[in-house]
């Protein structure tokens, strides 16, 4: 937990470090901030804290024009945290809410809607419907700014379930109808977006290391499925299809990062430019949720690089590349099948059972098979496919991730090894230890790594190699 002068401090100091980890909120304005926003810092006795944007909009607080709170990385917490609170925030920012309504989130918790409903109230501030509220009006911002699509179009497409109650939500969350924020946008934005997709800034805290992602990713590649174009490290594009609930998706993210403007050096942030085209816009939030897993953007770099700087046998390597992310999945069930297959059989059953695009683009012209086209594999790859499609396992954002590894454990002819390399990138955890890894130098204490395992594989790992 941060206390409050240490908040107070970060408000002061315009530190980006906190920036998605709280919000604050000044009680003489009626506005909430990020903790670097760049206006004058308000006095102490009129500040106010909260641990979620939504929980500042139900407190009557509007979102600062200048900052934009609703944009700011989300908070790492929920990746670390494995109990019912953690499991909702992943599932919510994985638009379940949305799709299935506070009911279908707690049954995919395994609680009642009441249970879930008092436990987010208690720790953030509030409850699933105010969080996927908050979620919605962020989808709709991007999508006025962003697309030339009617206001009508857009206020479905972001979830809401009247055009009036959209109005009603865009001017309490930014105090502007959703025509002035359309106004507000550059119009080179709404221009491209018809022919190139929806352009995104998938922000992120602290100083990104891009090339071992996109590298890792370059050697994963299954064709048809993915691409990388631009052949020098930092100008490279990854580009690949996605399988959403309510269609396809194509996304494209670029290496070139950009850092916040103005932003100290020991407060660095940016973002990754991406664009997204979807078959149905209503899966924007799910698509962006994913694209944010898999390059790990949620991450907390100062306190990774903190824990494991303290080990000497990790220092240097942490010094040499500060901010190592951990990729994760876009697609859960589809990276835990090719893991199982590995990359060669992997290019093989996407060429024979692959879904084709309606439309290709460019090389990507086939979705990843479904775990129910590769039930009559063979083996341990069938029996995992068995398992995800008949659901006797779970591997989505809100799993249980110890009951998930006992359920793979369980399938026969998976190994220890196979198992825990799952967790770590379809499940996201970021204290995975991989059995067969070599073991650490003398000296160096693993439990010391605690929650940051994961990464501590990374930096042993210079090649990111499975």
């Amino acid at each position: 937990m941060i206390d409050e002068d240490t908040r107070y401090e970060a408000v002061r100091s315009r530190d980006a470090r906190f920036d998605g980890e709280f919000f604050f909120a000044v009680r003489t304005t009626g506005i909430y901030c990020r903790p670097s926003c760049p206006a004058v810092t308000p006095k102490r006795q009129n500040v106010c804290y909260y641990t979620t944007a939504a929980a500042a909009q139900g407190s009557g607080f509007r979102a600062c024009r200048r900052c934009r709170p609703d944009a700011v990385p989300g908070s790492a917490e929920w990746n670390v945290r494995a109990d019912v609170v953690g499991r909702a925030m992943r599932l919510i920012g994985d638009g379940v809410v949305d799709r299935e309504g506070v009911g279908g989130l707690a049954g995919r918790l395994g609680y009642s809607a009441r249970q879930v409903q008092r436990q987010l109230t208690a720790e953030v501030g509030a409850g699933p419907v105010a969080l996927a509220r908050a979620q919605r009006a962020h989808t709709a911002r991007v999508l006025l700014q962003t697309t030339p699509l009617r206001v009508t179009e857009i206020a479905f497409a972001a979830g809401f379930a009247s055009v009036r109650q959209f109005n009603d939500t865009m001017r309490e969350v930014y105090a502007r109808t959703p025509t002035e924020l359309r106004a507000d946008a550059p119009d080179r934005h709404r221009a491209v977006a018809s022919s190139a997709g929806i352009p995104l800034r998938l922000a992120h805290r602290g100083v990104y290391q891009a090339r071992p992602v996109f590298d890792l990713l370059a050697r994963e590649l299954v064709p048809g499925v993915e691409e990388m174009t631009g052949a020098a490290p930092g100008s490279r594009t990854f580009r690949r299809t996605l399988r959403l609930p309510r269609g396809t998706g194509i996304v494209s993210v670029d290496e070139t990062g950009h850092e916040q403007p103005g932003a100290r050096a020991e407060h660095r942030g940016g973002w990754l430019d991406a664009r997204i085209h979807l078959t149905d816009l209503r899966d924007l939030t799910t698509a962006v949720g994913r694209l944010r897993r898999l390059f790990d953007l949620d991450s907390d770099p100062y306190a990774i690089d903190e824990r494991l700087a303290a080990d000497p046998r990790l220092a240097p390597l942490v010094a040499a590349r500060p901010g190592l992310r951990s990729p994760g999945a876009a697609d859960p069930d589809e990276l835990a099948l090719r893991i199982v297959a590995g990359p060669a059989e992997s290019a093989r059953l996407a060429e024979r059972h692959g879904k084709r695009l309606d439309v290709p683009c460019g090389a990507l012209d086939r979705l990843f098979p479904a775990p129910d086209t590769l039930g009559g594999e063979p083996g341990t790859l069938g029996a995992l496919a068995r398992a995800l499609a008949d659901g006797a396992l779970r591997l989505d954002a809100g799993a249980d991730r110890d009951d998930a590894e006992a359920a793979l454990r369980a399938l026969p002819g998976m190994d220890a090894r196979t198992a825990a390399l799952i967790r770590l990138r379809a499940l996201g955890d970021p204290d995975v230890t991989v059995p067969g890894d070599p073991p650490p130098a003398p000296g160096s204490d693993i439990a010391a790594w605690r929650p940051w395992r994961s990464y501590a594989r990374q930096h042993l790992s210079p090649e990111g190699q499975l």
